[in-house]
C-alpha cells in the first residue's frame, strides 16, 4: 500500500485533538497531536507519539516533561497554529501549574513525567507518569477523514 492508503484509513479513526506543551530554557514549545492515549491506571500513565524530527522531540528529552492539554471545541484555531496550518504569527497565553505551561481553558491539562520512551520507526513513543490533572467541562475539538469537526457535527452528518 502506498503512504496516502494508510493515511487515509488511519483518519477513519476519529480522534480528540491535543497541543503538548513543554519548556526549556525558558522557551514554550508546542505541538498539535492527536496520538494520545490513556495507558495504565495504576500507575496512571498516558503515551504521546511525536514525529523524530518535531523540535519538541529534543525538548521532551532534555526536560523529561511535558503537558497534555485536551482540546475543546472552541481551541481550533490553537490547534491549527501548533500544527503550524496558520502562518500568521500570534501571541499565545500561556498558564503554568507546577512548572508546566499549559493551555488555559483546555478540557483537561495533564501534567507528565517522562516515564520510559521508544523509538518506534520515525516516532519517539513517550509513556508519562501523570503528576497531576486540571479539568473543566465542555464539548472536545475532534479530528476525522483529515478534518476538524465536534461531537454536534458528527450527531448532525448521522
Amino acid at each position: 500500500m502506498d503512504d496516502r492508503t494508510f493515511r487515509n484509513a488511519m483518519g477513519k479513526f476519529a480522534t480528540g485533538v491535543t497541543v503538548i506543551t513543554s519548556s526549556l530554557n525558558g522557551q514554550v514549545r508546542g505541538m498539535t497531536a492527536n496520538a494520545f492515549m490513556s495507558v495504565s491506571l495504576n500507575p496512571k500513565l498516558v503515551l504521546i507519539s511525536v514525529g523524530e524530527k518535531a523540535k519538541m522531540n529534543s525538548v521532551i528529552q532534555q526536560t523529561g516533561k511535558f503537558a497534555v492539554n485536551i482540546l475543546s471545541d472552541q481551541q481550533q484555531a490553537l490547534s491549527m497554529l501548533f500544527a503550524g496550518q496558520l502562518k500568521e504569527e500570534r501571541n499565545v497565553e500561556f498558564a503554568w501549574m507546577d512548572g508546566h505551561p499549559i493551555l488555559p481553558d483546555s478540557l483537561a491539562n495533564i501534567l507528565c513525567d517522562v516515564d520510559i520512551s521508544y523509538i518506534a520507526g520515525d516516532h519517539t513513543l513517550y509513556v508519562g507518569k501523570v503528576t497531576d490533572i486540571y479539568m473543566k467541562e465542555g464539548d472536545p475539538l475532534l479530528f476525522f477523514a483529515g478534518k476538524y469537526c465536534t461531537v454536534a457535527g458528527l450527531a448532525n452528518e448521522g
